[in-house]
């Protein structure tokens, strides 16, 4: 099963820029109900969407205040734990994020070290787990609100695999 996911917040000054489960230094950051990390969002959306378990409005409402200033990465445990309880493994996640500023390719290798723990991707011996978790960085080459520095989107398509595939 492929799910795939997309996600977009403003950008403010003075707000915290959180981006694959980790904090990059920035004089802007995301808008939202929760931490905004549009990557993690993106990633969450992907796996509920190949599971068919809907999206993540569904299951962690902006208008909740259990939800408020939530992490992304308990998010993303708790997308991970429902998808598991459907009988599925996690097989691939590939993301892709769109940033004018800050370049965040150096901050790529720690989103993975952040992400890896709660997606349990160790279950191929002869892999190290990160070669599942892909993460790339581009920009908007000066278009639109990404392009201006106004906004960062991301967007991820996530493969999943049935356990037991008799039911």
């Amino acid at each position: 099963m492929i799910g795939f996911g997309y996600d977009i917040h403003r950008l403010e000054r003075d707000k915290t820029l959180v981006l694959g489960g980790i904090t990059i230094p920035w004089e802007k950051g995301t808008v939202a109900h929760s931490d905004g990390d549009a990557a993690l969002h993106a990633v969450c959306d992907a796996l509920l969407g190949a599971a068919m378990l809907g999206d993540i409005g569904t299951h962690f409402p902006d208008s909740s205040p259990e939800f408020a200033g939530i992490s992304s990465l308990e998010l993303l445990r708790r997308v991970v734990g429902l998808v598991r309880e459907k009988n599925y493994t996690l097989i691939n996640i590939d993301v892709t994020i769109v940033l004018e500023r800050p370049k965040i390719a150096q901050y790529i290798p720690r989103m993975r070290d952040a992400i890896e723990p709660i997606i349990n991707t160790t279950s191929n011996p002869a892999t190290t787990a990160s070669t599942y978790i892909s993460i790339k960085a581009t920009t908007n080459e000066g278009l639109g609100g990404v392009g201006a520095g106004d906004a960062v989107a991301a967007f991820a398509v996530a493969q999943i695999e049935r356990m037991d595939r008799t039911k």
